[in-house]
């Protein structure tokens, strides 16, 4: 009996010895674990440090930003269309550029064409989505649109333009070939000394006011594609206008040019801050007029518009003055619905 419960005594307090030891090696090898993390937290901590340390002596500061100065990357492209207002338009980009903190740069294409080789369509994307030192930057040309998506990089610009109405762009240009303008008036143009009217070349059927050479702000909006370039094309037309509704900020016409820059106060004031009252009150509204221009004769007008250029020039304008008007609606005459808009975010998962 004695025995019986020595033995029972025994297993008891091997038991609980056994039971001491699990706990003590348990606490042991968490507290190695600890210590293990604790290094390895330490380690990466030094590594963290030493990885900024590298970054900020490699990057430039010209190319590191924060969500704070994601403003000053940005990029805007008016691919502006000869004789609907540009020189006007530019003149006020120019004034507040240093005012604003932006650059300003024209873009230059060889022999004044509007298309870029492949090549250079790759070159120039690279050029403006990397320079960054010269970011935020407007650039403007006489230079088709170019869809920068299908080159895979990651920063779209934003794309201006403005749009005339057709017969009366085409009748400036006439003119403006023949007698210069008096933004620089010395300057001689290729057509100086043919005094032709525009009405006696359409009488007479010539070259120079052939319908064909209204095709212009279609192939200016539609881009790069050959297609956009091939005159009368509808495939071109409808390019125009997807791409005018895609990948344009705003269009604008010659005829408001005033709303134009005053939207685009209201809606890119990065760039366009001040820009209206410079635009009513600088004599920045018409800086580039032509020096001698006829209106046409109401019979010359009609021969014109039997043409099909120029029914699909027009059906563009008026596609891109209803759009710019519908905008305009909501920004400059904004109903009280609209001054008193806002939105939030609500039921939000998980909690």
């Amino acid at each position: 009996m004695f025995l019986i419960v020595f033995n029972m005594i025994l297993r008891n307090h091997l038991i609980q010895w056994i039971l001491i030891a699990i706990v003590f090696f348990t606490l042991l090898y968490l507290k190695m674990k600890v210590i293990n993390l604790e290094e390895k937290n330490k380690l990466l901590h030094e590594a963290v440090i030493k990885i900024n340390s590298q970054n900020k002596q490699d990057i430039p500061y010209t190319q590191v930003y924060n969500k704070q100065s994601q403003l000053d990357d940005i990029i805007v492209i008016y691919n502006r269309v000869p004789k609907t207002g540009s020189t006007s338009f530019v003149g006020v980009v120019y004034d507040l550029c240093k005012k604003n903190k932006f650059h300003s740069l024209h873009i230059n294409v060889t022999n004044n064409m509007h298309t870029l080789t492949l090549a250079n369509q790759i070159k120039f994307i690279h050029n403006i989505t990397e320079w960054s030192v010269l970011k935020p930057a407007f650039y403007h040309g006489h230079i088709a649109f170019l869809n920068f998506e299908k080159f895979g990089v990651q920063q779209f610009p934003i794309y201006v333009n403005l749009l005339r109405k057709p017969l009366d762009r085409f009748v400036s240009y006439y003119y403006f070939l023949r007698y210069g303008d008096n933004f620089r008036p010395h300057l001689i143009r290729k057509k100086h000394g043919d005094t032709k009217s525009f009405d006696e070349c359409v009488l007479l059927q010539q070259a120079d006011c052939d319908p064909n050479n209204m095709w212009i702000q279609i192939p200016f909006l539609c881009g790069h594609d050959p297609a956009c370039w091939e005159v009368g094309n509808k495939w071109a037309l409808d390019e125009a206008k997807r791409n005018l509704q895609k990948h344009y900020l705003l269009v604008g016409v010659t005829e408001e040019l005033g709303d134009f820059i005053q939207i685009l106060e209201f809606i890119l004031p990065r760039f366009f801050k001040g820009g209206h009252d410079l635009f009513l009150h600088n004599n920045k509204s018409h800086l580039r007029q032509t020096t001698q221009k006829i209106d046409p004769q109401p019979e010359t007008v009609e021969k014109i518009k039997k043409s099909v250029v120029w029914k699909m020039e027009n059906e563009l304008y008026n596609y891109a003055l209803a759009y710019f008007h519908n905008i305009k609606r909501r920004l400059l005459s904004a109903s009280i619905q609209d001054t008193n808009q806002r939105f939030m975010y609500e039921k939000i998962r998980p909690k």
